[in-house]
């Protein structure tokens, strides 16, 4: 009987795994897992893109505000984050706690992925978390507390991240209900943090002497590395969005160099024609605004249309950059809202445009460009709910933030400099000039 019933559990066990085997794909799992990494690095590179732009005295303050994030974001992603975003669903609009602290998701394919673990799909997701909120640092540097900082991001991931990929890409979404589309995040983390840093930074306020002061970037090589940096990784966030190593993972790596590269020389082609001279600041500005503008139309355009895209994107953020936030004062430090924001509304736009069902038949219908207006239509409607979600979110969270602290640094810390008013730290030791 014993040797009956070890005979059952072994055949039980080979019929298991044969079954596992033809589900999972190691070649899927592998690449995702590197592009789970390469959208992690992403983070890194922003908190030196971002610190290169500032002065001296606030260059770790702002590395830091990045760096937090990626403790902040994976505690909270696996405490209740992926549950709320990808776990069950509610009015299209928000998941339940049924997959809180990873319960129920394990080393087998899930519901969101059939050759992958949901292991892999979670962590490649919580990559995603955590650099979205670090982009909206860019418009409250040099000025906002770091405690405001921090209670702010936990609420903003909440209210504003997590309901917002539920919608885009949960199961029952609103959003994806409707018929739009967002391959890597166009919605989901360029439009949301680039209008919820647009708001933060008004309510936050001018940084001192910002009418009267040039505040000049104090390392050019920084900002470039970092910029490199997020290059590199966003092959991984755009690429890995197809959750195979298969011809749309390809063609997403394709549209992606390929908006980048345009989106870097229309650039330069502006400021030669402005200012006189091309700039490496602006060489390297230009391709994180072609990064944003193909993102969420990479595995849904055509390879001709990744050019036009990225062509375009430039002039865009360039006014909305240079003369826009001149023309109303707000103080978007590092123009978190004229990159992300303004490129990502034109990506979202431009899918709606050239999306292919042929490309990729999660596209319900062709774009503008082809004949059928039912996609750019969803588009728009998408975009207009990223708006107010985003909008509304943020002053719900910057109203609860201030209950607990204000969110702004006084004159005094800020003269001084936040690395060492909030971090009791010097990015420049041996530096005695004036900043």
């Amino acid at each position: 009987g014993l040797s009956a019933n070890k005979g059952t559990f072994m055949l039980i066990f080979l019929s298991s795994n044969m079954n596992r085997g033809a589900k999972m794909n190691s070649a899927d799992t592998g690449f995702m897992l590197i592009c789970s990494a390469m959208v992690l690095f992403m983070t890194p590179g922003l908190s030196l893109f971002y610190g290169g732009f500032v002065r001296r005295k606030n260059v770790l303050n702002t590395i830091m505000m990045s760096t937090l994030m990626i403790g902040l974001a994976i505690v909270m992603w696996v405490a209740f984050g992926y549950s709320l975003s990808f776990g069950g669903n509610h009015f299209g609009i928000i998941g339940d706690f049924r997959n809180a602290f990873f319960n129920g998701i394990g080393s087998k394919p899930g519901s969101y992925s059939d050759s992958i673990p949901a292991y892999v799909y979670a962590a490649f997701q919580m990559m995603f978390a955590i650099i979205t909120p670090a982009l909206i640092s860019g418009a409250v540097a040099e000025r906002m507390k770091f405690k405001a900082y921090f209670i702010f991001m936990a609420l903003w991931s909440i209210i504003v991240y997590y309901p917002m990929a539920h919608m885009v890409w949960g199961q029952g979404g609103f959003l994806a209900s409707i018929g739009a589309v967002d391959f890597a995040g166009g919605n989901v983390v360029h439009i949301s943090s680039g209008f919820s840093a647009l708001v933060l930074c008004i309510l936050l306020g001018k940084r001192k002497g910002y009418d009267t002061q040039s505040y000049r970037t104090h390392n050019i090589p920084m900002i470039a590395i970092g910029a490199f940096v997020l290059l590199f990784g966003w092959f991984g966030f755009n690429a890995g969005s197809a959750l195979k190593a298969d011809g749309l993972a390809a063609h997403a790596f394709i549209t992606t160099a390929v908006s980048a590269g345009a989106a870097m020389l229309s650039w330069i082609i502006i400021e030669w024609k402005h200012n006189g001279t091309p700039s490496l600041v602006g060489a390297v500005t230009g391709i994180v605004a072609g990064l944003v503008a193909i993102t969420p139309g990479a595995g849904f355009v055509p390879v001709w249309a990744a050019l036009i895209i990225g062509a375009l994107v430039s002039p865009l953020c360039y006014f909305f950059i240079s003369v826009v936030k001149k023309h109303f004062g707000y103080d978007d430090a590092l123009d978190a809202f004229g990159c992300h924001g303004i490129g990502g509304v034109w990506g979202g736009i431009a899918t709606g445009l050239f999306a292919q069902k042929s490309i990729n038949p999660i596209a319900q219908w062709d774009g503008l460009v082809f004949g059928e207006t039912r996609l750019i239509l969803a588009q728009v409607i998408s975009i207009l709910v990223t708006i107010v979600v985003a909008i509304v979110g943020t002053l719900i969270c910057a109203g609860v933030t201030r209950v607990f602290t204000p969110l702004k640094t006084n004159k005094r810390e800020e003269d001084i400099g936040l690395d060492s008013s909030e971090h009791g730290e010097s990015g420049y030791p041996s530096f005695n000039g004036l900043d």
